[in-house]
């Protein structure tokens, strides 16, 4: 199997790409290739950056997208994880290459990992949708197939090129609550790795991200309290989960004669006003950055 992640578009709260350096410093993966940057990205947009050594020697580190690779103890089964940075061009040049890898390494299934900003409360279990396009593999590890239309990023175009390429894949998706859209979610993070170890069917050691997700809601928790209109909107946040809405989905067994409703009505204040999602977003992040 082969684990991908890619920071940028498909990566809110940094979720995904922590989950997967996660899984390669617990399960002992060493890096074996990469794939060269210098035909996939603008340096103007995603600029290298210099780093000083130990010496003092400088040193140009670019954006990457490494390969490495475990053996599960636990199972007879290698894994690669692929770690890196959405590219600017050549979308489809730069997925043939990630299926070069996979078909020379003998890979029967990828899974990419996601993270999306919605609706959702802090203080409530990450939801973890898990999506594909074969059935037999919707059936066998009880995903759903995805209904989204719009714009996509590389993992969308990564699915599309393994479909045609006759290789199973799926995609796993955590959500992040949209009011921190800059701050690092480890607790989706632990969401997925819990779901990609429960795919490949073994044990991941997860106490480090289990201890920063318990400091992660803490800290946001003392923030929203302190604001009540903050305070006021994450209460009803917490009460639509509870009670299964989706602001984010229509409901398909609505009569289409009913009167339409918007859901989002339920968040608006006494004068109809929706919270400003901008403005609690920079509270919350001047409040983390005050706390280091």
């Amino acid at each position: 199997m082969l684990i991908a992640a890619f920071e940028g578009w498909n990566d809110a709260g940094e979720a995904a790409s922590t989950a997967v350096a996660h899984l390669t410093e617990e399960w002992g993966a060493q890096s074996f290739a990469s794939i060269d940057p210098e035909e996939f990205f603008d340096f103007s947009s995603t600029r290298p950056e210099v780093q000083l050594n130990e010496d003092d020697t400088r040193e140009i580190v670019w954006p990457s997208n490494e390969f490495s690779s475990a053996r599960l103890g636990a199972t007879s089964r290698d894994v690669i994880l692929l770690s890196g940075t959405e590219p600017q061009l050549r979308w489809k040049s730069f997925s043939a290459l990630i299926i070069d890898v996979a078909r020379a390494l003998g890979v029967d299934m990828v899974v990419t990992l996601g993270a999306l900003l919605a609706d959702v409360p802090h203080s409530r279990p990450v939801r973890i949708t898990g999506t594909a396009a074969d059935a037999d593999l919707i059936e066998k590890l009880d995903l759903q197939r995805s209904r989204y239309e719009g714009p996509t990023g590389i993992v969308g175009v990564l699915h599309d090129a393994l479909g045609k390429a006759g290789i199973r894949s799926c995609s796993l998706w955590a959500t992040v609550p949209h009011y921190l859209p800059g701050t690092l979610s480890p607790k989706a993070a632990l969401a997925l790795v819990e779901r990609a170890a429960d795919l490949l069917g073994v044990s991941v050691e997860t106490l480090d991200l289990q201890i920063a997700t318990t400091q992660y809601e803490r800290q946001v928790t003392d923030v929203v309290e302190a604001d009540e209109d903050m305070a006021g909107y994450v209460r009803r946040l917490e009460l639509s989960h509870d009670s299964g809405d989706d602001l984010d989905d229509d409901d398909e067994d609505d009569d289409e004669n009913d009167e339409e409703v918007d859901p989002r009505d339920a968040f608006r204040d006494a004068d109809g006003n929706l919270p400003n999602g901008d403005a609690l977003a920079a509270e919350l992040e001047r409040y983390l950055r005050d706390q280091g």
